[in-house]
């Protein structure tokens, strides 16, 4: 747990591309004692901030350096190349690598496809950043090769993309130190695969309070009103039977047998 344990925090690191909006919304419904703080890092950086207790989790791009971490691959992106508007390849819906053999391919230092040989024909310089690039494909310098998120992050009025079929892809995922599995980093993990409330640890199983429940209804007897007997409750008479006589009369018929009626004279 991080922070005093007066005071509880919760630090979650993320890498561009990553929207972690939904997860942190469930947890401050869950947890609105406990703040969480986002701490946004380069993909470079990520894995070191989690070895070094920079963050007590968070999501960074695979391939990465995962020595003494713990991993949970969420999901594979799919690969685009960004390109001008008017570009030759905007006329397909989908291209491959041998597509761009004529391209100047721009590769970033901060690319995280792992490409073991990159297409096209490389630029003379690599730029710094994802962003810088994307600054380059706009001035018609090259094409960029990135993970689909990168390049909506990135969006610009006149550029778009295209899946790149074979291309590497990158996988998100969501990471902690193998030391640091702390109660709060349990429960985010459960958050983000889509744990409920209900299956939180400690709570018993459905079947259980089910049986609990017959127990009790089982258990309970109905109390008699005032004045009555514990037994069968009485049927309240209808009709002839309640005691009223039709004629008029207070009580009942008395004898077996009632006369007949005498006739007017």
């Amino acid at each position: 747990m991080t922070g005093s344990e007066d005071s509880p925090a919760f630090r979650l690191a993320y890498v561009p591309g990553v929207t972690p909006a939904k997860w942190v919304r469930i947890w401050r419904e869950r947890l609105p004692a406990v703040p969480l703080s986002l701490l946004p890092v380069t993909a470079a950086e990520a894995a070191g901030v989690l070895r070094d207790s920079g963050a007590d989790a968070g999501f960074l791009r695979l391939p990465a350096d995962r020595t003494d971490l713990s991993a949970i691959p969420l999901y594979t992106e799919t690969t685009v190349v960004v390109v001008p508007k008017d570009h030759v390849v905007t006329a397909a819906d989908e291209v491959t690598a041998a597509d761009l053999a004529d391209e100047i391919v721009l590769h970033p230092l901060d690319d995280t496809l792992g490409w073991e040989t990159l297409p096209g024909r490389p630029a003379k310089e690599r730029p710094a950043t994802t962003a810088d690039a994307v600054e380059l494909v706009a001035a018609g310098v090259g094409v960029l090769v990135v993970p689909q998120s990168l390049a909506r992050l990135h969006h610009r009025r006149d550029l778009t993309y295209r899946p790149v079929s074979d291309a590497p892809q990158s996988r998100v995922a969501l990471s902690w130190r193998e030391d640091a599995t702390t109660d709060l980093v349990e429960h985010f993990i459960g958050i983000v695969r889509g744990r409920t409330v209900n299956s939180t640890r400690g709570r018993p199983a459905p079947a259980q309070r089910k049986d609990e429940r017959a127990g009790d209804q089982r258990g309970t007897r109905r109390t008699p009103a005032a004045g009555k007997p514990a037994g069968k409750t009485a049927r309240k008479p209808t009709g002839k039977a309640a005691g009223k006589n039709p004629r008029g009369g207070s009580g009942g018929a008395r004898g077996g047998k009632r006369g007949r009626p005498r006739r007017r004279s």
